[in-house]
C-alpha cells in the first residue's frame, strides 16, 4: 500500500514566498528583490515661513535641472512640480549591478492664508533648494468679525 502524505498549504514553497531566499528566482525573472524600501519618485519637502510682507518657502528638490523646474502661482495657492530624468550612457564592457536613482515628475500643492502679488513673486534654486519669495497681496487682510 502507498504511503500517504498529508497536504499542508501553508508550508508550500508557492503560499510561503521568502523574498531573500528566492532573491536569485526574482532575478532571473529580471525582477528586482524588495530591499524595505519603496520605489517611488522623491517627494517635494517644503518649509514654510512668513512675516507681515510675504511668504517665503525653501523647497528641497534635489537631482533636478531648474530647467525642469515648474512653479505656479494663482492667487493663495502654489503648486511646485519638478521631472527628475535618469541619464542616458552608452556602455560596452559594463553592466548595471544596481540602480536607485529614481526618475518621474514630483509634484506639491498647497494654499496659504493670503493672496499672493504674482508680479513680484521671485524662485532661485541653488545647490537642491528652491527658494520662493512670495509677497502678499495689498488690501488683502483678513476681518476679524465679532459674533453677537
Amino acid at each position: 500500500m502507498a504511503n500517504l502524505i498529508q497536504y499542508n498549504p501553508f508550508l508550500s514553497r508557492l503560499t510561503r514566498f521568502d523574498p531573500f531566499r528566492d532573491e536569485d528566482w526574482l532575478r532571473g525573472l529580471g525582477i528586482r528583490p524588495f530591499n524595505g524600501e519603496l520605489e517611488t519618485v522623491p517627494q517635494i519637502k517644503i518649509d514654510l515661513a512668513e512675516n507681515d510682507k510675504e511668504y517665503s518657502v525653501k523647497a528641497e528638490i534635489p537631482g533636478v535641472r531648474k530647467e525642469d523646474i515648474n512653479v505656479e502661482v494663482d492667487g493663495n495657492r502654489i503648486s511646485i512640480s519638478a521631472e527628475a530624468k535618469q541619464e542616458k550612457k552608452e556602455m560596452k564592457d559594463e553592466k548595471v549591478i544596481w540602480c536607485e536613482r529614481s526618475q518621474g515628475v514630483s509634484y506639491r500643492s498647497f494654499s496659504l492664508d493670503s493672496e499672493v502679488d504674482e508680479t513680484k513673486a521671485e524662485a532661485s534654486y541653488e545647490n537642491g533648494v528652491l527658494e520662493l519669495k512670495l509677497p502678499k497681496k495689498a488690501g488683502s487682510t483678513a476681518k476679524h468679525l465679532q459674533v453677537k
